[in-house]
């Protein structure tokens, strides 16, 4: 039977800003029973990165409780038991169907009300499914999407089921990038598809592109681009593979007890990709990586939106007092940049989470926090590279280093320039002291008289400042 529950605090949202702002809170001294984290996963707040690097990999595969939060920022693993012992309620598997915000009251699926005086917006986003588009076929089997521990759960068992087999790759960015080498890696014959001119083009510019391209090109990874999957082809028998039992009330038919019925899923299985050229690419898994929505859906109508999410001030409460917004789904004052934007990264998730508890906490007692002032950050990590990039990526670019994709340890990055300043700095292969380097170049904004010296200089420029 559902029940009625009042926390002082409630996250709604299980993701990475849940976690550390759980984590803040106990930093901050939360009471026991003040604080209820509400998730529609089954786990507890674990770092999502890991799901398309370690978690897909043959060999010694990250899996939990190897990496709840926090330990992606080098803290403190919080395994369930920590929440238990911090007197916080994690409220797992509930997925809430309305918010009422002038009510402070949200309602679970199940009928389940949750009432509260402070809320965090900790939602995130959800994947953007074909099926969204009315692709034909895009509902097969083996077309698979990863956001959440089940979808890679789900791409686990199709990798293992279908070892050696074709794999084909909808998307050039992050996930994209990332789950090609994840495949190939597991021996997979892959092929990446995308409609854009190089691959990551909000981040990367040609250039840099280019060498990503010519690596996974040499690690067997087949590359196609400028054209759009527009539908998949499945084994035809179409057959139903397989019945559950289904249990629900049947008042509707004045009949008191559960019945059982059976239902079915078609097993079709998808077979092949069919691209806007006309090409048909094979394919006994494919996997989608083709962006997000950020979840807001819930505060329609309710609070401010802008940049489609959810308008938050620099200490992420938003227009309506005692709801903050977080990670992915706000958007906020970007104070170095004098502009409004919506990041979606594990590192705002992490700090925006922090900001927000701190300015909780800080009206409360009456200290003052500061305002939120974030430096643009993005990583990646895929076969033997990783990179990190920092600030703005806007204006002019140099490139500078190594970028032969044939060499053996390749080191190169990027400077972006605007107004005679370095706004955007990007370093693959780099040291923990050179990206700590680059990471201030993108923060003092150093002027820049000359590109061609700037491009000769490459990383001795960012060890200077």
């Amino acid at each position: 039977m559902a029940t009625d529950k009042h926390f002082k605090y409630v996250i709604l949202g299980g993701g990475v800003a849940a976690g550390y702002a759980a984590r803040e809170f106990a930093k901050q001294g939360v009471k026991p029973g003040e604080l209820a984290i509400i998730s529609k996963e089954a786990v507890a707040p674990y770092e999502r990165p890991a799901l398309s690097k370690g978690y897909l990999f043959p060999q010694n595969a990250a899996r939990l409780p190897g990496f709840y939060v926090c330990v992606g920022s080098g803290g403190e693993k919080l395994l369930p038991e920590w929440y238990s012992e911090k007197g916080i309620e994690l409220v797992l598997s509930t997925e809430i169907v309305k918010a009422d915000l002038a009510t402070k009251t949200l309602t679970s699926a199940a009928g389940a009300t949750f009432t509260y005086e402070i809320l965090l917006i900790a939602t995130g986003s959800s994947v953007i499914k074909l099926t969204d588009f009315g692709t034909q076929g895009a509902d097969s089997n083996n077309i698979l999407y990863l956001r959440e521990i089940d979808d890679a759960d789900k791409l686990v068992s199709a990798i293992q089921a279908k070892k050696g087999g074709k794999a084909v790759v909808v998307g050039g960015g992050y996930i994209g990038l990332e789950l090609s080498a994840a495949l190939k890696i597991n021996d997979y014959d892959v092929t990446m598809v995308f409609p854009e001119p190089w691959c990551m083009p909000r981040l990367f510019t040609a250039d840099i592109a280019a060498f990503y391209e010519a690596y996974y090109t040499n690690k067997g990874v087949k590359i196609v681009k400028g054209t759009v999957a527009v539908g998949f082809d499945a084994d035809a028998n179409g057959d139903v593979c397989t019945t559950f039992e289904s249990s629900f009330s049947c008042k509707f038919l004045n009949v008191d007890a559960n019945v059982y019925l059976p239902y079915f899923i078609s097993c079709s299985q998808v077979t092949a990709v069919k691209l806007k050229d006309g090409r048909v690419l094979e394919a006994d898994i494919v996997v989608v990586g083709v962006g997000g929505r950020p979840l807001t859906t819930l505060f329609k109508g309710q609070v401010t939106e802008e940049k489609g999410g959810i308008k938050t001030d620099a200490f992420f409460e938003t227009s309506v007092p005692g709801v903050y917004a977080i990670g992915d789904v706000a958007t906020f004052p970007l104070k170095m940049y004098s502009e409004l934007r919506r990041v979606e990264h594990v590192d705002h998730a992490r700090k925006s989470a922090e900001q927000s508890v701190k300015a909780i906490k800080g009206k409360e007692s009456g200290e003052s926090v500061p305002e939120y002032d974030y430096l643009p950050y993005f990583y990646s990590r895929s076969f033997d590279l990783a990179w990190q990039f920092y600030g703005d990526n806007v204006g002019e670019t140099v490139l500078f280093g190594d970028s032969d994709p044939t060499s053996g340890k390749p080191k190169f990055g990027s400077y972006w320039i605007k107004d005679g300043k370095v706004l955007g700095a990007f370093l693959e292969g780099g040291s923990a002291d050179e990206n700590k380097a680059i990471a201030k170049v993108a923060k003092v904004q150093p002027p820049v008289a000359n590109v061609e010296e700037l491009k000769e200089e490459g990383l001795q420029f960012a060890s200077k400042i």
